[in-house]
């Protein structure tokens, strides 16, 4: 039973890395637009987004593929949850586009 909490703890660890690294690539798009220097912005995140990441699945991983691939599977399933989460809502159809007499 120990080294299925283990397993658990490094799906969910994997899942919080995604959540961090894709809610903070969100944030990036979002600030950049109102930043006097969107390229320093956007290395920056990059820098700090792929580092945490990496060293997570370091850390995480362990040495043990098991954990390691749970890791990713829980990475994989926060970005598809991010962009669920911060897909733009429609409100109604849009108007048709009018067209040359």
């Amino acid at each position: 039973m120990n080294e299925m909490l283990a397993l658990a703890l490094a799906w969910l660890a994997g899942a919080l890395l995604g959540a961090m690294f894709f809610g903070g690539l969100w944030w990036t798009v979002a600030m950049s637009a109102s930043s006097g220097r969107p390229a320093l912005l956007f290395f920056c995140s990059m820098l700090l987004r792929t580092g945490m990441a990496l060293a997570g699945f370091y850390f995480v991983g362990g040495g043990d593929w098991q954990r390691l691939v749970l890791c990713v599977l829980g990475f994989v399933m926060a970005r598809l949850a991010v962009t669920w989460l911060t897909v733009p809502q429609k409100t109604g159809p849009a108007p048709e586009a009018s067209h040359a007499p």
